[in-house]
């Protein structure tokens, strides 16, 4: 089976070589809009709209996700300067957010859709003014949703999380196995 990543996301190109499988990437030219509540459904309906966009005119199983990351009702995207992503920091510092992941499957050849969702709460630790301006000189914050990436330095910013560690890089892995193996990709002995 041929299975197209719908994203040009460098973290969930990684993150898919976990699972050891053999892919290529397309990505979606999906204007995402503006997020609304409920966020599960917002991640799995911008999911599924990449991966429709890509699988009408490639592959034969297509894979797609979305994240978003949300404190009290906010969604923090990427940063669009330095002091967008300070803003950013210091309103997630000493506090708890989720981090929501979409994930949709296309099997292009049988039309059927797998969807699924999922939530990460993080806390940040608080955070001193020096070590914000310390991630922030690092320049990791600028192309990532809520200003911060747990895989690099931002890692040390985190206290703790519940839940998928690789939904807060950009890709639960066991649920994404899970939708692959329905449609038939072989992942550690699973699949069709």
């Amino acid at each position: 089976m041929d299975l197209v990543l719908a994203s040009g996301s460098p973290r969930r190109t990684a993150l898919l070589k976990h699972l050891d499988v053999p892919y290529r990437v397309v990505v979606s030219e999906v204007k995402e809009g503006k997020p609304r509540p409920p966020w599960p459904q917002w991640v799995q309906e911008l999911a599924r709209l990449k991966a429709q966009t890509v699988a009408s005119s490639t592959g034969e199983i297509v894979l797609a996700a979305d994240t978003i990351v949300v404190k009290e009702g906010k969604v923090l995207g990427k940063p669009t300067d330095e002091r967008e992503a300070e803003k950013m920091l210091t309103f997630l510092s000493g506090d708890v957010h989720e981090v929501f992941t979409g994930i949709c499957v296309v099997n292009c050849l049988t039309k059927e859709v797998w969807q699924e969702a999922e939530v990460t709460r993080v806390y940040f630790r608080s955070l001193a003014a020096p070590e914000i301006q310390a991630y922030l000189a690092s320049g990791e914050s600028l192309d990532k949703a809520g200003a911060y990436g747990i895989q690099g330095l931002g890692g040390l910013l985190i206290e703790k999380i519940e839940g998928c560690y690789d939904n807060v890089v950009g890709l639960p892995l066991v649920k994404t196995m899970i939708l692959l193996r329905k449609c038939g990709v072989p992942i550690l002995g699973g699949g069709k």
